[in-house]
């Protein structure tokens, strides 16, 4: 994901702003890993392969986002996630 399409994204439920966590970079500086963040919603959105899984809750696959999550869960800027939300610490 080139890091200006952050610029182009809002949440699809509440169409604030997100936060964006870079965890891993390819070579030309495009996000390979990371997640987006909902400030007022609490809802993650990983970014897996360098694209933004931004799916509704039921159609999103919580076995396919973990491993992203758990592997960079030392970077998170929190202690928990749950039913594809960030609890605060």
């Amino acid at each position: 994901m080139k890091k200006e399409l952050i610029n182009k994204l809002c949440c699809p439920f509440d169409k604030d702003e997100l936060d964006l966590q870079i965890f891993a970079e390819d070579l030309s500086g495009d996000i390979r890993e990371g997640i987006l963040i909902c400030p007022t919603c609490k809802r993650y959105y990983p970014i897996i392969h360098g694209i933004p899984i931004m799916s509704p809750d039921e159609y999103r696959e919580k076995e396919l986002e973990l491993p992203v999550v758990n592997r960079w869960k030392n970077q998170l800027k929190t202690n928990k996630v749950e039913n594809f939300r960030v609890i605060e610490k």
